[in-house]
């Protein structure tokens, strides 16, 4: 048993376990988001006339425009593929944000959540 766990059923544990554990949690954490940081996602608009890429981090890399859609396309239309281009890398890099981090700090699916604390937080509220 970790000692989030004995924290999370009200047993006493070792405090001292306890910031190691959520520590470890945090250094996880902090890995997953270097390596995002380190990848490049691209998206494109409903039609892919517009690609664009972006870093980890949510920055604009680049954009890449098809000439031959570009053709059928007004400025309102373009603005709104660039758009939907740049949301879909920014929206990429959220699911892969969520890869990175799923199962990172015993998060249980079975909790409130999936979060380990929220049933304390709860009492606490609660209870006072």
């Amino acid at each position: 048993m970790t000692e989030i766990e004995a924290f999370l059923q009200g047993r006493e544990g070792d405090l001292a376990g306890l910031v190691r554990e959520v520590t470890a949690w945090t250094a996880a954490l902090g890995g997953a988001l270097d390596e995002l940081a380190r990848e490049r996602m691209e998206g494109t608009d409903a039609r892919e006339v517009v690609r664009a890429r972006v870093s980890g981090t949510g920055g604009l890399l680049g954009l890449s425009i098809d000439a031959r859609g570009l053709r059928e396309l007004d400025h309102a239309e373009l603005a709104e593929a660039v758009k939907q281009a740049i949301g879909a890398a920014k929206g990429a890099m959220g699911e892969r944000l969520t890869e990175l981090t799923e199962g990172l700090g015993g998060r249980n699916p079975s909790m409130p959540g999936g979060d380990p604390l929220a049933p304390h937080i709860e009492r606490v509220l609660r209870e006072g």
